[in-house]
């Protein structure tokens, strides 16, 4: 067996290499996508393919739609979703696909620190699993194996 697991959530740091990292160490199954990691390529994407918008409102517009159809396909096609909720970047994406995750039916494992435990709770009581960290989500998905 083979999971594609969809990891949701910031990239600004590398907590996505950290779960890489990991689940080669464990020799896991498993293919990783997630958003687009080059802030850059994310915010320009609307441009580059439709060309110059009038504003910076229709700029943002143009590549959220892109951005949308992205994570919309690979979430979909993937068999998990793991959604870190870290502590220095503001979260909103992470909560919109955390929250896209539940509504596509997607198997979801929150990781959230204590301190975000009351802003998350409903959240949190919708994954299939809230875990405090890396280490036990990727511990989570060696059980899947087992």
């Amino acid at each position: 067996m083979r999971l594609t697991v969809y990891l949701a959530g910031e990239i600004h740091t590398s907590w996505r290499d950290e779960v890489k990292q990991q689940a080669e160490k464990l020799q896991l199954s498993v293919d990783f996508v997630g958003p687009m990691e080059v802030h850059d390529r994310s915010d320009n994407v609307g441009e580059e393919i439709l060309g110059e918008q009038p504003d910076p409102i229709f700029k943002d517009a143009a590549a959220s739609s892109f951005n949308n159809l992205r994570t919309e396909i690979l979430m979909k096609k993937s068999d998990i979703v793991i959604a870190l909720f870290g502590e220095q970047y503001k979260q909103w994406n992470t909560a919109m696909d955390a929250s896209a995750a539940v509504a596509y039916g997607k198997p979801l494992i929150l990781i959230r620190q204590k301190n975000h435990h009351h802003p998350l709770k409903e959240l949190s009581r919708k994954a299939h699993l809230t875990v405090e960290s890396v280490d036990q989500a990727v511990r989570a998905l060696e059980y899947i194996f087992e």
